[in-house]
């Protein structure tokens, strides 16, 4: 069965780090790219980073650039989201997503994306 499942969700204070993971079964990961999408209250589902798939490219929106770091380790089957600076307006679910493709991801459509996990909550709040 081809899924991925998120973790490493929870309540931080402003201000703090969370490291979320995304382990693959059933697919081995360093066919694809990886991106990662967060939704908060009332908004519109965004892209927060893409990883290629061997981590040599990644993008990341001015929202979250220099405080969110999107990793990988293909021989545990797991990407990763390193979260630092963390703001109250960081909240929101965020979820994994993989596409098949060895090209840098520099443009991919959520829509395109193969693979989806089913999501793992932030709150920042004090």
């Amino acid at each position: 069965q081809l899924q991925l499942v998120e973790s490493g969700g929870g309540l931080v204070q402003p201000g703090g780090s969370l490291r979320l993971s995304c382990v693959a079964s059933g697919l081995a990961l360093d066919a694809y790219a990886m991106g990662w999408f967060r939704q908060g209250p009332g908004k519109a589902r965004e892209e927060v980073a893409v990883i290629s798939y061997n981590g040599g490219y990644t993008k990341y929106p001015d929202s979250v650039k220099g405080r969110f770091t999107a990793s990988r380790d293909n021989d545990k089957n797991t990407a990763y989201l390193s979260m630092n600076s963390l703001k109250p307006e960081d909240t929101a679910v965020y979820y994994c997503a993989a596409i098949r493709t060895r090209a840098d991801p520099v443009n991919f459509h959520e829509t395109e994306y193969d693979y989806w996990g089913q999501g793992t909550q932030v709150t920042v709040s004090s």
